[in-house]
């Protein structure tokens, strides 16, 4: 996906595509935590892949375009430390689901809190529903 996005990168409807691709993520989880086939599992693990590429270089894209010069190596050091936390302490958490609910039962869940955050954010955040990276990105912000 990274090689696609090379050559497609995101900025046109960037929020609603940074919002599809969330939301695929959720129901790739879904599907995955339903599977029974091996082959379906594998290409539902990959779509998961691919889904969150696109959304992490749009949300580092974000990052990048609406972070005042004077602040990036700050901002970014913040970012850092939330993003390697949240792969810790998202491991615990998924740890305890599926000790708690089971296994399948604790995916599934995780996928459709996904959903219901992107359900969320879409519906309180119009800015994020019309944003375009493409405006910000030349300069015409």
């Amino acid at each position: 996906m990274s090689v696609v996005l090379t050559f497609y990168p995101p900025v046109k409807r960037s929020g609603p595509l940074l919002l599809m691709s969330v939301f695929g993520f959720g129901v790739t989880m879904v599907v995955f935590a339903l599977s029974t086939n091996f082959y379906l599992s594998a290409f539902v693990l990959f779509l998961s892949g691919a889904f969150d590429d696109v959304s992490v270089i749009i949300r580092s894209s974000i990052l990048q375009l609406f972070t005042l010069d004077e602040m990036k190596g700050r901002v970014a050091a913040v970012n850092s430390i939330f993003i390697g936390s949240s792969n810790e302490l998202g491991a615990f958490e998924s740890g305890v689901t599926a000790r708690m609910m089971g296994l399948v039962p604790s995916v599934i869940f995780g996928g459709v809190m996904t959903l219901l955050v992107v359900a969320v954010a879409a519906t309180t955040s119009p800015t994020l529903r019309k944003l375009e990276l493409r405006k910000f990105a030349h300069g015409k912000g």
